[in-house]
């Protein structure tokens, strides 16, 4: 009798000769390329080092497709849209200590969206691991320490043959619900040794899946069925479970008005009869929300920006479906279910009643009206029509990256970003820089699309240097830099709150002849004539700048009185 562990795949007569006569001159960094590429990854991104040169060295001998960038946490980002964008697992090389350490704050933006980002860094060689003080250049006493609070896994690999299964096991962490960041090391002296061990010709490391406990979700279906006011929170859990259709039907089943978080951008129709849009900040929306009997929160953890600053007190019951076992009922009490998206969501709409409630698009339309006078009443028309221009001239197809800049905040409540994986921003941890690094990634991971940075003067210094990388492989991007000549809400966040901003202004440079020092095509535009700019530039191949001088303000927020 055979048993279903008895089975072994036996391997074929060419790949015993290939394991038996490995090609000469491979390293440990062969092994790391041959098993990200037996993963199935095609694009990697990063930075060389001295420790790490073995990685780069096989990257030669490879057929991955490497993105230099010019700073790490740069490169870390990239790495994160390209993640975003295409579900995969993003490989980001490293080298050892100050590239390591550059690339934390955009490993912190990947942990906080659930980009699925493989950072594989080198280390100080084998004989300088356990904590003492050995004077190798970039040594820590324990560089993985500084990771372990950021990422989901941390695997450091200490011989050859422990990388193929090291990179593996990081890959499958990095695909499973909740996606995230996770982080390999790997001495200098095993990167660099010639290796006998065989080609990595195979590597599949499926990632576990995450399915809700069928007791919660009859539980959950038979709360939202006989609910008499059932209203949704959607969240970037939605968006990266690709989970958007079901979350329509399961609306249209229960009759539920849905609003989106800022990182559940486009997970929910913007014109649907039952949308709320995006507007979780503003105080009519989070009244509608807390006068809901059962309100159904998924792929959110009710953090600050999706509970209009910790002001939103639900007193109907909660149900909370959360992949990110950390923020299952962290803030408020719920039916909590553990589970991706994407599943538990099928198992609601195979269980749940239809309801019949013809008033839910009415109710939606009074909330809706109420924002609008609110918003109209603040005398903030070239905000909005500057947000108008860029919507219009923005293919619905393409991608966006916002920067942590006024016009970012504006595009989190009021921009229509056209469908699932379209809009992106650094709102999971709110470092600046964001925006043009991950435009690159993105339009490294699909050519075919423009795509849209957009970013503040502040933000736009963190990455003037990545105009190189854009121009030296020609990515798709068009990058609007708004300039209003310092750091704009930082500079009405301290006049609101002390009468004057201190440290907000900056000298700056001219960024339409910077642009084009780089080979870049640049333009000064106007509010007027921003619609027919972008546009052009969007339609024209390459990077291109746009530096649209303004200096715009924030709506009135509703969380401080």
């Amino acid at each position: 009798m055979t048993h279903d562990h008895d089975l072994v795949l036996r391997p074929t007569a060419a790949q015993t000769t290939a394991a038996l006569n490995p090609p000469p001159g491979r390293n440990g960094g062969d092994l790391v390329v041959e098993t990200l590429a037996g993963l199935g990854a095609t694009t990697v991104f990063g930075l060389p080092g001295q420790h790490a040169l073995g990685m780069f060295d096989a990257l030669r001998r490879s057929d991955l497709r490497y993105i230099g960038l010019r700073v790490e946490n740069n490169a870390g980002f990239a790495a994160d849209a390209y993640g975003r964008i295409t579900g995969e697992a993003a490989p980001l090389l490293l080298s050892t200590g100050p590239g390591a350490l550059t690339s934390l704050a955009a490993l912190q933006e990947a942990a906080a969206a659930s980009a699925p980002v493989l950072a594989i860094s080198s280390q100080v060689p084998t004989a300088g691991l356990g904590g003492g003080r050995h004077g190798y250049l970039h040594e820590l006493p324990d560089q993985a320490a500084s990771f372990r609070g950021v990422v989901k896994s941390v695997h450091t690999v200490r011989a050859q043959s422990q990388i193929p299964s090291a990179v593996a096991a990081a890959w499958k962490s990095a695909l499973t619900a909740p996606h995230g960041p996770v982080w390999v090391e790997i001495p200098q002296d095993v990167l660099l040794a010639e290796t006998s061990i065989p080609v990595v010709t195979g590597g599949d490391a499926f990632p576990e899946e995450l399915p809700p406990r069928p007791e919660l979700t009859a539980v959950a279906a038979d709360l939202l069925s006989k609910a008499a006011r059932p209203a949704i929170i959607a969240g970037g859990g939605v968006v990266r479970a690709d989970a958007s259709t079901k979350l329509r039907q399961l609306a249209e089943a229960l009759r539920a008005p849905v609003v989106t978080t800022p990182g559940g951008k486009g997970a929910f129709p913007w014109e649907h009869p039952l949308s709320l849009q995006s507007w979780i900040e503003d105080r009519h929306t989070t009244d509608f929300l807390e006068d809901a009997d059962v309100l159904l929160v998924v792929g959110s953890g009710l953090g600050e920006l999706s509970s209009n600053y910790h002001t939103f007190k639900p007193r109907g019951r909660v149900v909370q479906i959360e992949a990110d076992l950390g923020k299952l009922e962290s803030n408020h009490p719920a039916l909590g279910i553990h589970a991706d998206a994407r599943l538990a969501l099928q198992a609601l709409l195979e269980t749940v009643t239809q309801r019949e409630d013809p008033s839910a698009p009415e109710r939606v339309r009074e909330v809706l009206a109420k924002v609008a006078e609110r918003i109209g009443s603040q005398e903030l028309t070239l905000e909005q029509d500057v947000l108008a221009s860029v919507r219009r001239a923005l293919p619905d197809s393409s991608p966006s990256f916002w920067d942590m800049t006024i016009l970012a905040y504006w595009a989190w409540s009021a921009f229509d970003a056209k469908g699932p994986n379209t809009m992106h921003s650094a709102q999971g941890a709110g470092g600046l820089g964001y925006g043009f690094p991950a435009a690159l990634g993105a339009a490294a991971a699909d050519p075919t699309r423009p795509v849209l940075a957009v970013s503040g003067d502040g933000g736009a210094l963190y990455s003037i240097a990545e105009l190189a990388t854009a121009r030296q492989y020609g990515l798709n991007v068009t990058w609007l830099i708004v300039d209003d000549g310092g750091y704009g809400i930082l500079r009405e966040y301290m006049t609101d709150a002390f009468g004057q901003a201190t440290a907000t202004e900056l000298t700056r440079p001219d960024y339409v002849a910077l642009a084009e020092s780089f080979g870049v095509p640049g333009v000064r535009t106007t509010p007027e004539n921003l619609e027919a700019d972008l546009t052009k530039a969007l339609a024209a191949p390459g990077p291109t700048v746009v530096v649209l001088p303004a200096v715009l303000r924030m709506f009135a927020p509703t969380h401080l009185g």
